[in-house]
């Protein structure tokens, strides 16, 4: 019997690569897509480190998302696709389109390559910047039901890309998608075990409170949720009847403030405990630096802002069950100090 094949785009990234892990357990053939030939390596590595000795029903494309070639190729046979890969933000954009361009383009490209080749199905891995943002005096946790209002004034461009892109990829499903089914996953923040030294950077954050290099922390509340949870919803989003025409939450349904993954974290790990800051930074003070420093804009949208999520819909339609957001948390950590990232 034929495997079905699956194809999932930027395979060297964080999510991606455990998705990737979940599928070649489970029995599928993987097709993913790398910018550069480089990335093979890297990828086999990571795949490795996640315990994967057989790669015969691996395979690689070499695809971007800010060109046509190839997206017809990488899409043959395929019965579904896992769109992962997004376009990496700049922080010196000059005008937010560079970041929002991109992203809504990638989609679309993605989409039509899919419905054209015959897919089935195509799993969007949007985010939760694309259900939270512009919400003033919010009070009950966000669903899978509300989206990010593009109105409100100082919305991250990154947020916009995100909400946008999603958006435009419903619009085409709805209008030209003759039959190609969407569902989308909406990650808080991802943590759990990084699979390679040579990782993606969205946990940058716990190196750094490990290595004692950040002193003072913003008053930043956040859902976070294990990458390996995140993957599984995936792959529940892409083979479930019910998942088709749904966005998924992917959230613990805990909200943490930075202090208390730092107080995780000194707990978990006393060795390090010593470098773990134990200060707060006043919201106005982040958002005075943020008016010179573009790095901080984005944590200067959402500082001292309500961060509670739901995950009833993907618990309750999917049968779902995440790890904890400490579970998760920790793994991340450890990871590193095993791969020797924390120095």
């Amino acid at each position: 019997m034929k495997k079905q094949l699956v194809v999932v785009t930027g395979g060297s990234g964080f999510i991606a690569i455990h998705i990737i892990l979940q599928l070649l357990q489970q029995g599928y053939a993987v097709r993913t897509t790398i910018r550069s030939e480089a990335k093979e390596a890297v990828v086999k590595e990571m795949l490795t480190n996640g315990g994967i000795t057989d790669f015969s029903d691996l395979s690689f494309s070499l695809a971007d998302l800010t060109s046509d070639d190839n997206w017809e190729e990488t899409m043959a046979k395929a019965t579904y696709v896992i769109h992962v890969a997004s376009p990496t933000p700049k922080l010196n954009f000059k005008n937010e389109s560079e970041m929002i361009r991109p992203a809504v383009d990638g989609v679309l490209r993605v989409l039509k390559a899919a419905r054209d080749e015959g897919v089935k199905r195509v799993v969007l891995t949007s985010a939760y910047g694309a259900i939270f943002a512009g919400h003033k005096n919010r009070s009950t946790p966000y669903t899978e039901k509300d989206w990010t209002n593009l109105d409100a004034k100082n919305i991250h461009p990154y947020q916009k890309s995100k909400t946008m892109s999603e958006m435009a990829a419903w619009d085409f499903i709805k209008k030209e998608g003759h039959g190609l089914e969407l569902a989308t996953v909406n990650p808080v923040g991802v943590m759990g075990p990084v699979l390679s030294a040579k990782y993606s950077h969205s946990n940058v954050q716990i190196q750094e409170m490990l290595e004692g290099k950040i002193k003072a922390l913003p008053k930043v509340d956040s859902g976070y949720v294990d990458v390996r949870d995140v993957a599984s919803l995936h792959i529940l989003a892409m083979t479930s009847d019910k998942a088709n025409g749904e966005r998924f939450l992917a959230t613990t349904g805990e909200t943490l403030s930075m202090m208390d993954v730092a107080d995780i974290l000194r707990e978990a790990f006393p060795d390090y405990a010593s470098k773990m800051p134990t200060k707060l930074i006043p919201n106005t003070v982040i958002k005075a630096a943020a008016v010179t420093n573009p790095k901080l804009r984005m944590i200067a949208s959402i500082v001292g802002g309500y961060a509670e999520t739901s995950n009833k819909k993907a618990k309750e339609l999917l049968n779902w069950q995440p790890r904890s957001a400490k579970t998760a948390i920790i793994a991340t950590a450890q990871s590193m100090i095993d791969l020797g990232i924390v120095k």
